[in-house]
């Protein structure tokens, strides 16, 4: 299964579709469970680190990315809206490893939509940006191939 990625430059998005041999409810789990996503959200050979999660409407999980030098890249992921086993939206920054936001990076507006197929499940990602600079500045970062890779990821851990 092929990560298909689309730039909406105009509209400030990044639309991702990608579709996976599992279950609905496992897919689900592997997005909104700790456990589970620092297994494989982060392109390897880094790895992502959870230091919270609260997964309700009004929660967040602040997390980071950790490379082998050691380097620490921090997120915090609001979420904003759950619709169980269907959808979430949330809006993601970077920040500190408190939870402090870094005004000098984008903001991500995240809408993530979970389907059952004849062949498992199909989650269709939206990202939104508030400026052309923003999204121009997380392509240039290596979005494109390190979500691919994550995502990568996340079928060896379905497979198990």
């Amino acid at each position: 299964m092929k990560t298909q990625i689309s730039k909406d430059l105009q509209n400030r998005k990044l639309i991702i579709k990608r579709e996976f041999n599992a279950a609905l409810e496992s897919v689900w789990s592997a997005w909104t469970e700790s456990n589970l996503l620092d297994q494989w959200w982060a392109p390897k050979p880094w790895v992502a680190k959870t230091k919270s999660l609260n997964f309700v409407e009004g929660g967040n999980w602040l997390y980071a990315m950790t490379g082998p030098d050691g380097t620490k890249i921090w997120s915090l992921v609001e979420f904003i809206s759950i619709k169980q086993n269907s959808s979430f939206q949330t809006i993601s920054s970077f920040c500190d490893e408190n939870g402090n936001k870094n005004s000098d990076m984008p903001i991500m507006n995240w809408k993530n939509e979970f389907f059952t197929t004849n062949k498992g499940t199909r989650v269709e990602v939206e990202i939104s940006f508030t400026n052309e600079k923003d999204i121009e500045k997380i392509i240039e970062m290596g979005f494109e191939a390190g979500f691919t890779s994550a995502v990568g990821n996340l079928d060896e851990l379905l497979l198990k």
